[in-house]
C-alpha cells in the first residue's frame, strides 16, 4: 500500500519518519539546532527555516501530520504533478515560519517595551537565553511574567510539517472545494470549502488570543494562506499540468 502513494509524497512521509527516529532517539542534542527559533534569538540558525519542517514534537504530533498528508498529498502530487507539489509544500512551510514570526516580532517588540519601562535588563535576558552558553530555566524569570514571556520566545522553537501540510490541505480545498471529508469531531462530512475556513478562523483567534496550547496555530493560518494563492493560481491552467 505504501508503494501506492506517490514519490513526492511517499519520500517527505520517510524523511520526516527518519528525522523524527534519528533526533528522537539517538542524536537528541541536536533537536534544538535542527528546530525553528525566533530570528532575532541567540538560537536561530538560517537553515531552520527548513529544517523545522522534519521535526516533530511528540508521537501524535507526527502521527497527525503524517496520516494528513498521505490522504491530501497523492491526489495534489497528481493534479499539479511533482515540481508544483514540491514548491507547494515547501513555500507553504516558510509562508508558515514568517506569519509566526511575524506576529512573534509583534509580541516580543511589545514584551521589550514594558521591561525596558521597568527597567528591567533586557539585554540580560537576551544573553541567559543563548542553549549554547546555559541550560534552557524557566525558573529564572518566574518573579515576573512579561520576562518569563520574553525567555520562551527566545528559546522555545517552532517545529513540524503543519504549516506545509495546511498549504496542502488549503490548496486541495481550493482545487477540489466540493470534496466532502470527516474529522474527528465532527460526525458528518463536510465540504472541505466550508471546513476550511471554520478551522482557519479558529487557527487566528487561537493565535492572537494567546491559547495556543502548545501549537502554532498562525503558523498553520500562513501555510494555508500560501497554499490557497499557489493554488488559486494554478487551477487556471491545471489542464496544462496532467
Amino acid at each position: 500500500m505504501f508503494n501506492s502513494i506517490p514519490p513526492i509524497t511517499r519520500n517527505i512521509i520517510i524523511i520526516n519518519v527518519v528525522v523524527f527516529i534519528v533526533v528522537g532517539f539517538i542524536f537528541p542534542q541536536f533537536f534544538d539546532s535542527l528546530s525553528a527559533f525566533y530570528p532575532f534569538s541567540p538560537n536561530f540558525r538560517s537553515w531552520q527555516v527548513i529544517t523545522h519542517m522534519f521535526m516533530h514534537g511528540g508521537y501524535a504530533h507526527i502521527l497527525f501530520n503524517m496520516l494528513t498528508l498521505w490522504s491530501f498529498g497523492p491526489v495534489l502530487e497528481q493534479a499539479l504533478g511533482e515540481k508544483r507539489y514540491l514548491i507547494l509544500y515547501f513555500l507553504s512551510g516558510l509562508g508558515a515560519f514568517f506569519l509566526f514570526n511575524l506576529w512573534n516580532f509583534y509580541e516580543v517588540q511589545q514584551l521589550t517595551a514594558e521591561l525596558t519601562n521597568a527597567n528591567i535588563d533586557v539585554s540580560d535576558i537576551f544573553m541567559k537565553a543563548d542553549l549554547t552558553k546555559y541550560q534552557r530555566n524557566f525558573s529564572l524569570y518566574e518573579y515576573n511574567e512579561q520576562a518569563l514571556n520574553l525567555y520562551a520566545a527566545l528559546t522555545v522553537p517552532m517545529v513540524g510539517a503543519s504549516g506545509a501540510i495546511f498549504g496542502v490541505v488549503a490548496a486541495f480545498a481550493t482545487l477540489y472545494p466540493d470534496a466532502k471529508i470527516g474529522i474527528m469531531f465532527i460526525p458528518i462530512p463536510m465540504k472541505v470549502k466550508y471546513l476550511l475556513p471554520i478551522i482557519i478562523v479558529g487557527s487566528v483567534w487561537l493565535g492572537i488570543s494567546g491559547n495556543v496550547g502548545g501549537i502554532a496555530h498562525l503558523a498553520h493560518v500562513g501555510g494555508a494562506l500560501v497554499g490557497w494563492l499557489l493554488a488559486r493560481n494554478w487551477r487556471k491552467h491545471l489542464y496544462r499540468f496532467n
